[in-house]
């Protein structure tokens, strides 16, 4: 009996063109898979003139075709823009509408790329799926579960995004770049002769042209028929002196400092935004500081939960240091306190708070 393909989630890029031409020098039965997600003429509105980064383009499709191509393997394009505005893009921006600010990456991984991905994967026969992140994936037998590792290249590691993956879709997935640095990467994909060896990286909002999300959160209220007024108010201090008026709380997220349209002579930063009044308030870096917070929703990934008090390093955003904290544990499980060793910058409402002990990643949630 043949051995089952494995499902590559081939974007167009170089890490997932890299893994599947990876896989098929292995000897190993691949499909490659491209998600279309979002269509860019959608919103005619925004300018997307020498925007960069984005995914879903003709260009990416083409790309991941030649490669597939190339290195001899099935090919499908598979299209979820109706999965992904239903479970990322509204979220998007139902979130930033109540002041605060989301991580449309993580919900793709969460109902897309580990989602509905794996059930088209089975459609092709296959048992395994594989992507390009930078993260490693092993089996522990004292615990009897599946644990989530940081990449080897820290620098690329995309465990703060993974943190909503389960038991069952760590089981079916492969990372094969976990233990690479990307310059190993790039240099293997020339080693193979990759068309898209020299492709540069997305960005992070892969469906916001050159990361302009209030351009496109204003164009999507536009097409949804939202009235632009409805989202004005007020920028006042923490004091509560009016110093102006504002477009919509989306356009602000905590610890913005620039395109505030307001100016006291001292550095200001957005401190907090609340989208019953629509006012947002700003002040100085100091009041940024936070001592400790809540996360919710809780998915932990490499142990089952917490007993008792655990120290962690924790990130709050993608390119935070993880800092050293205390995580408390309260009447509900997926709920978690998160105390500070020392008072961290900006903790902002709608971002993954992610635990790491290490290398491995315990589990994260959502921050309240």
């Amino acid at each position: 009996m043949p051995e089952p393909p494995i499902a590559v989630a081939m974007s167009g890029g170089v890490d997932s063109s890299t893994v599947a031409a990876m896989l098929a020098r292995e000897g190993r039965a691949v499909v490659g898979l491209t998600m279309q997600l979002w269509n860019q003429r959608r919103l005619p509105g925004l300018s997307v003139e020498g925007a960069t980064g984005r995914c879903c383009s003709l260009d990416d499709v083409y790309d991941a075709r030649r490669v597939a191509e190339q290195i001899g393997i099935p090919y499908y394009v598979v299209n979820f823009e109706r999965e992904f505005e239903e479970h990322v893009i509204k979220p998007f921006v139902e979130e930033y509408l109540a002041g605060r600010t989301p991580i449309p990456c993580t919900l793709c991984n969460n109902y897309i790329k580990f989602d509905r991905f794996l059930e088209m994967a089975d459609s092709v026969g296959a048992r395994q799926i594989a992507t390009g992140h930078y993260a490693r994936i092993r089996f522990d037998q004292a615990s009897d579960r599946w644990q989530l590792l940081r990449g080897v290249d820290h620098s690329k590691d995309q465990t703060y995004f993974l943190f909503g993956l389960t038991q069952e879709q760590l089981a079916r997935t492969l990372f094969p770049l976990g233990g690479l640095a990307k310059p190993a990467v790039r240099e293997l994909a020339r080693s193979m002769d990759l068309s898209v060896a020299a492709k540069g990286d997305s960005q992070e909002i892969c469906f916001v042209p050159n990361g302009d999300y209030a351009a496109f959160l204003d164009a999507y209220l536009k097409e949804s028929g939202m009235a632009p007024h409805a989202t004005h108010g007020e920028i006042v201090t923490t004091g509560g002196r009016r110093l102006g008026e504002h477009q919509g709380v989306h356009h602000f997220t905590v610890g913005q400092r620039r395109g505030l349209g307001v100016a006291t002579g001292e550095p200001l930063y957005v401190i907090a935004t609340d989208p019953l009044t629509q006012r947002v308030t700003v002040g100085g870096n100091d009041e940024l500081l936070r001592p400790r917070f809540h996360a919710c929703a809780v998915n932990w990934v490499s142990i089952t939960g917490l007993d008792a008090p655990a120290h962690a390093q924790v990130k709050i955003r993608n390119k935070h240091a993880a800092a050293p904290a205390l995580l408390r544990p309260t009447d509900n499980p997926s709920r978690v306190e998160v105390v500070f060793e020392e008072p961290q910058r900006a903790v902002t409402p709608g971002q993954g708070a992610v635990f790491y002990d290490g290398d491995l990643v315990l589990g994260g949630g959502w921050i309240e």
